[in-house]
């Protein structure tokens, strides 16, 4: 079967999720569009693993932005994937690629894992043919915001388990980088999403300030921002680096002593890595989160002094990793892709 898939990219943990998939289909042979929102470090990262991309939107930072470019997207998209006619569609938390696809009448398939995007999940999940979801999340909260129960494709682990497909650890990451240590340990951090609808927070601000100020004592403090304005926050505190991406982040966490990150993602990708890690993340808990906090991969706290303390307590005393039984979410991806067509 020679098919047209139609991949979009909204944000930049989505390019390391669809890296492997986009490699298998041009392997089967297959023609893969690339449409990517400019958001972030996205293009920095298609570009930097050399996959081809038609560059589409932006993101909005106020609700009315959000509305008056998604808005504009959906327009914009129709437009394109009207004159490339794909066979299947499909995204992670993309809010316009449902619409359009369903508008076009193109079979989609959806990867969603953040129970809490109401607002997201009730715009997308009606129109899509397959949900893929971790086995972590309750179906009713796929179902409540109008998901069809027999798209959903249920998977044990969480969606960055695929992330680590072709990972190459280079444990000379920070020497590669010119970062001067000046203490033994090193703490990686990771500011939180501030301009997600889901997350009311205040960009000048953030959760993870009074901690590197109690931390920076003890430890080498390196700190990925989103944008610029968490840049500005921590630029100028002593024993703290700011790394820039595109950078190797899989081997800067593993070859980190600790992770502490009031996001998603890179506290999930830590948990798998077997790097401990402290999530502060200021929204409600989600259950891929609950994934690994479970299994004792993650430890959990909005508390300053409790993260304070879990901090020097997992730096001084690091267990072995535990075995993580996941599924091949890789392979559930293709059949579901192929699947979706031949139905």
């Amino acid at each position: 079967m020679d098919l047209k898939v139609w991949i979009d990219i909204v944000n930049a943990p989505h390019v390391w999720f669809f890296k492997n998939i986009i490699k298998y289909l041009e392997d089967q042979g297959e023609d893969v569009f690339i449409t990517a929102r400019k958001y972030g470090d996205v293009h920095e990262l298609l570009d930097l693993y050399e996959i081809p991309y038609t560059s589409v939107g932006r993101h909005g930072a106020t609700l009315e932005q959000k509305l008056l470019r998604s808005t504009e997207r959906v327009y914009n998209l129709s437009k394109i994937i009207e004159r490339e006619k794909p066979d299947v569609a499909v995204s992670k938390h993309s809010i316009e690629l449902p619409r359009v696809s369903f508008g076009l009448k193109i079979p989609s398939v959806y990867v969603m894992d953040n129970e809490h995007a109401t607002a997201a999940n009730r715009l997308t999940l009606p129109l899509c043919n397959k949900i893929v979801i971790p086995k972590a999340m309750d179906v009713w909260d796929v179902l409540k915001t109008g998901a069809d129960p027999n798209a959903l494709i249920r998977f044990e682990g969480t969606s960055e388990v695929i992330h680590f497909e072709d990972f190459q650890y280079n444990p000379h990451i920070l020497e590669d980088l010119k970062i001067d240590l000046k203490k033994d340990k090193t703490i990686l951090m990771r500011p939180e999403p501030a301009l997600a609808s889901y997350l009311d927070a205040d960009c000048k601000e953030s959760v993870l300030s009074p901690i590197v100020d109690e931390l920076e004592d003890y430890a080498n403090i390196l700190i990925i921002p989103r944008f610029k304005e968490q840049e500005d926050i921590f630029k100028d505190k002593p024993n703290v680096t700011i790394i820039k991406p595109p950078v190797d982040t899989f081997s800067l966490i593993k070859k980190s002593n600790l992770v502490i990150g009031a996001g998603g993602t890179m506290n999930r990708e830590s948990a798998i890595l077997g790097t401990p890690v402290i999530s502060c993340y200021p929204g409600n808990l989600l259950a891929v989160d609950g994934y690994y906090i479970e299994k004792d991969l993650m430890k959990r706290s909005n508390d300053i002094r409790e993260v304070v303390e879990m901090a020097l307590e997992l730096m001084m005393n690091h267990k072995e990793k535990k075995q993580l039984k996941t599924d091949n979410l890789l392979q559930i991806m293709i059949e579901n892709i192929y699947g979706v067509v031949e139905s």
